[in-house]
C-alpha cells in the first residue's frame, strides 16, 4: 500500500506542474517548492539545534503559534523551522518573526522526506491539528525524533479508522504524544490502540486571548467610528454581501459598517462598493479624507481585521452561506462581541457551541438578519448578554498551551 501511496504522490506532482501553467495559486504551490532545500541549507547549519513545526495553512499556523512562542522561550538557542503545505498560509506568513526559516513543505516522497530531515535535523517536531504525511512520519520514526500532534482532531471519516487504512495507521507510531482537542478525538485514537493521548484543548483559544494583551489601536478606525454603534463584517463572501448590503442600504438605525471581504480582488471590491448606496470609503482611498463623514468603510487590504474587531459593537462573520462554512468566530468572541453568522457552521465546534449557548446567532435570510441586527442595536441588555457569553466561552477554554508545555 505504501508503494501505491508513493505512486499517487508522484502522479500528483506531475499533474500539478501542468495545472500550474493555468492556475496562479498552483503555480505558487509548485514554484515555491523549487528552492526549499537550497534555502534550508543556507539558513540551517549542521551545527544548529532545531525544532520543526508544520502547519497546513494559515489557520493551523495561528493555532500553533502559542506553542511556537513558548517553545522559542524555553529553547532560545534552537532555531525554529516552520513549514506550510498551502500557499494561502505560506504567502501570508512567510515573513513572520517567530521562525528562523519559513518554507513550503516538499511533497511527501521518500527522497524528499530523507533530504528535508537530513538538512533540518530537528530535535523535536510538531504537526498542528492534522496533515499526516506518511514518508515524513516514517522517517521521523526511524530517526527516533520526538514528534507531537498539537490540537489534534480525529473523526470517523479519516482513513485511520477504515478497514483499508492499516498502512496509514502504522505511520501514527511516529507520534510521541497526541495532544487532542476533545474527548471524542481521544476515544477515536485510543480505539485503534494508541494510549499516548492527552486532552489538551485547542490552542487557538490561547491565541485569541493573547490578542487582548497587545495594542489593537487603529486611529483611522476610531476616526471613522466617531463613537457610533459599529457593525464589523469580517471575511464576507458575495452570498453574505447580498443580504448585508440590503440591510445597509435600507436601515434607518444610526449605525456604521466596516466590511473586510474575504477576497479583495479589485473587481469584487468595486462590485461591492457599487452595490452600496450609502456614503462609502475604501481603505486604499482613506488618506486625506474625513473618515467620520462616511457610513461604510471597505477594507481592501489584509492583516488588520483582528484589530478592527476591537472597535466593533456587533460582528458578522462571513462564510456561513457557502462550503465548508463560517470563518473564524473566535477573534470577535474574545472581544466580547455578539456574533451573527450564516446557516453553515456545523463543521466548526466553536460555532456550534456558541450558537447553542446563545452568544452566536445563526440567520438564514435577509429578514432574520434585519431582525437580529435591530434587536442588538436597540436593546443594550440583549447586546451585552450575547457579548458576555462569547467572551466567557473563550476565557473558559484557554490553557491548552500550558498543558502541552507541562508535558514537553
Amino acid at each position: 500500500m505504501l508503494f501505491l501511496y508513493n505512486l499517487i504522490v508522484f502522479i500528483v506532482a506531475f499533474l500539478l506542474k501542468i495545472v500550474a501553467l493555468f492556475s496562479p495559486k498552483i503555480r505558487l504551490f509548485v514554484n515555491g517548492r523549487k528552492d526549499v532545500f537550497a534555502i534550508l541549507k543556507e539558513k540551517i547549519k549542521p551545527s544548529d539545534k532545531t525544532i520543526w513545526f508544520h502547519a497546513a495553512s494559515l489557520g493551523e499556523y495561528e493555532q500553533g503559534l502559542p506553542v511556537i512562542e513558548k517553545i522559542k522561550e524555553k529553547y532560545p538557542s534552537h532555531k525554529i523551522i516552520v513549514t506550510f503545505f498551502s500557499p494561502s498560509g505560506y504567502e501570508v506568513r512567510k515573513n513572520n518573526t517567530v521562525a528562523d526559516a519559513t518554507l513550503y513543505l516538499p511533497l511527501d516522497t521518500k527522497q524528499n522526506a530523507k533530504q528535508f530531515l537530513k538538512l533540518a535535523h530537528p530535535e523535536m517536531v510538531f504537526f498542528i491539528k492534522y496533515e499526516f504525511w506518511l514518508n515524513y512520519l516514517n522517517e521521523l520514526k526511524k530517526n527516533n525524533t520526538p514528534t507531537y500532534l498539537v490540537s489534534g482532531i480525529f473523526r470517523d471519516n479519516q482513513i485511520f479508522f477504515k478497514w483499508y487504512g492499516g498502512f496509514y495507521k502504522k505511520a501514527l507510531d511516529a507520534f510521541t504524544y497526541f495532544f487532542v482537542q476533545n474527548e471524542s478525538s481521544k476515544n477515536k485514537i485510543e480505539s485503534i490502540g494508541y494510549k499516548n493521548v492527552i486532552i489538551s484543548g485547542d490552542t487557538r483559544f490561547d491565541r485569541v486571548v493573547a490578542i487582548l494583551e497587545r495594542d489593537n489601536t487603529l486611529d483611522f478606525i476610531a476616526e471613522f467610528k466617531n463613537n457610533t454603534t459599529t457593525i464589523v463584517i469580517g471575511s464576507s463572501w458575495p452570498k453574505d454581501e447580498v443580504l448585508l448590503t440590503e440591510y445597509i442600504n435600507t436601515t434607518q438605525e444610526r449605525v456604521k459598517f466596516i466590511i473586510a471581504p474575504h477576497n479583495i480582488k479589485p473587481e469584487q471590491i468595486t462590485a461591492l462598493q457599487q452595490s452600496i448606496t450609502k456614503k462609502t470609503i475604501l481603505f486604499s482611498e482613506k488618506e486625506g479624507k474625513n473618515l467620520a463623514d462616511y457610513d461604510v468603510f471597505i477594507i481592501d487590504t489584509v492583516g488588520i481585521l483582528t484589530k478592527i474587531y476591537s472597535y466593533a459593537t456587533i460582528a458578522y462573520v462571513g462564510g456561513g452561506f457557502g462550503n465548508p462554512g463560517v470563518h473564524n468566530i473566535l477573534e470577535p468572541a474574545t472581544f466580547g462581541l455578539p456574533i451573527i453568522i450564516g446557516p453553515n457552521y456545523s463543521h466548526f465546534a466553536e460555532a456550534t457551541e456558541l450558537v447553542h449557548l446563545g452568544g452566536c446567532i445563526s440567520i438564514t435570510d435577509a429578514k432574520q438578519l434585519e431582525t437580529e441586527f435591530n434587536h442588538l442595536i436597540t436593546d443594550k441588555d440583549y447586546l451585552n448578554e450575547k457579548g458576555l457569553i462569547c467572551k466567557s466561552y473563550v476565557q473558559n477554554k484557554k490553557g491548552a498551551t500550558n498543558k502541552i508545555m507541562s508535558i514537553i
